[in-house]
């Protein structure tokens, strides 16, 4: 029997683990060999136009086909799938991974660059697309301490998501060398998680700003429970409104937001930076990273998760921060925190999925499942890593050595850290 374009692209990338896959016609063909920690997975198309449309675009055409019903998971699920694919062709093989037809390419290119520009309208309409679709599903799916949608930090074995995520914020507290009576912006500040910490932590203020109107009013609501609302304020603004308020701050912090800038306004996004930051002050931007050069963001994240976003390579933030004379003071590459906070997240989605899915529906789940399997498949195999990179705007602001930052963060997480020392030494 002839086989199609789609069982010779899977023959020649599935080799580890094995696919079985059933066509609309009834036809069946495997792929690979049982491998330990690879997938043992089971997949059925409903209709003939499935392969195509994953031969064209895999990334587009198999999310498309799954979120409708078309694309059926017999055997494992939507995350086994992903990973047993991308795990085959690691980004750090010798392989190409899967990319879509030159017109496809050339065309979401041309498409991508008109709409990164991303002007104060468009950013908030993309912000609104992925944030305001309610509070209660982000509820279900983060940590119920600190509501962090960002990459966690995993510092040892056995950590749950709030510890992890708990974690991750004090190392960025400590990299920002905070003293008391320092002012702080923290630009893109969700559910204010990062801020309602800084204000418990620290004798500060800190102004949370972001585009979203269902994150500003949890963010407020959040900090009246924590008991810090007189000491944190949180702004639906964009970044760029901030310049001309004659405001600056002592500590500038950015998680998870510098994605949704769009690279036509880097260097407006660190011009602004600069403008708002004290002669001695500090930023740490946090964000998702890839490992090779810049690249476009792919069809199906764009469409349907993240409008207008875009994952920078780190030359791209660089060469556009140092032109602002920001000195990138520390960087720091997290290369499989964020896969680990997406499995986790994934993992609570399941649990969730009856009220998920009474929420919206069946294919809204589909398609933020298949999100979430992606991207935890980019972490694991593909380019996508986290950055942090801490900005000075004066060479003798922050310590000569790294010291510093350990012993901050030994401060903050001092009491949890003897308790796992002493758990340690005990068996």
């Amino acid at each position: 029997m002839k086989r199609s374009m789609l069982d010779r692209v899977l023959a020649g990338r599935v080799k580890r683990g094995r696919l079985k896959l059933t066509y609309a016609s009834g036809r069946v063909a495997a792929f690979g060999e049982p491998a330990e920690g690879f997938p043992d997975v089971a997949v059925r198309f409903t209709d003939d136009n499935v392969p195509r449309d994953i031969v064209l675009d895999p990334r587009l055409g198999a999310g498309e086909a799954y979120m409708d019903g078309r694309m059926v998971m017999e055997r494992g699920g939507i995350m086994e799938l992903v990973q047993l694919v991308l795990g085959n062709n690691p980004w750090e093989g010798k392989g190409k991974l899967l990319a879509p037809t030159y017109p496809v390419r050339v065309a979401r290119q041309i498409a991508f660059a008109w709409r990164s520009f991303n002007k104060p309208s468009t950013a908030r309409r993309n912000v609104a697309h992925h944030y305001d679709i309610g509070n209660e599903l982000y509820k279900l799916m983060l940590d119920s301490e600190h509501m962090q949608y960002s990459c966690a930090y995993w510092s040892h074995d056995g950590m749950t998501l709030g510890e992890a995520q708990e974690a991750k914020l004090a190392h960025i507290a400590a990299k920002l060398a905070i003293e008391p009576g320092n002012t702080v912006l923290d630009i893109g500040c969700g559910w204010g998680g990062m801020a309602i910490y800084l204000a418990r932590k620290y004798a500060v203020t800190v102004h949370g700003i972001t585009l979203s109107q269902e994150q500003v009013a949890l963010a407020r609501e959040r900090a009246e429970e924590a008991g810090v609302a007189d000491k944190v304020r949180f702004e639906l603004v964009d970044y760029r409104e901030l310049d001309g308020r004659g405001v600056t701050y002592d500590r500038i912090v950015s998680v998870g937001m510098f994605e949704h800038v769009g690279t036509p306004q880097y260097e407006t996004f660190f011009r602004t930076c600069y403008n708002l930051l004290d002669p001695d002050g500090v930023a740490l931007v946090h964000t998702i990273g890839r490992m090779g050069g810049p690249s476009w963001t792919d069809a199906f994240t764009d469409k349907y998760i993240f409008p207008g976003g875009y994952i920078p390579a780190l030359s791209e933030a660089i060469t556009r921060s140092e032109k602002m004379k920001l000195i990138a003071s520390d960087v720091e590459t997290l290369r499989l925190h964020y896969a680990k906070t997406l499995r986790a997240w994934y993992q609570r989605c399941m649990e969730h999925k009856d009220e998920i899915v009474a929420m919206f529906d069946e294919r809204f789940f589909r398609m933020w499942t298949f999100y979430l399997a992606g991207a935890t498949a980019a972490f694991e195999s593909g380019s996508m890593c986290n950055y942090q990179i801490q900005y000075a705007r004066n060479r003798r602001a922050l310590p000569l050595t790294r010291g510093y930052m350990e012993a901050n963060e030994r401060a903050l997480l001092g009491a949890e850290e003897e308790r796992r020392e002493k758990m340690l030494l005990g068996s």
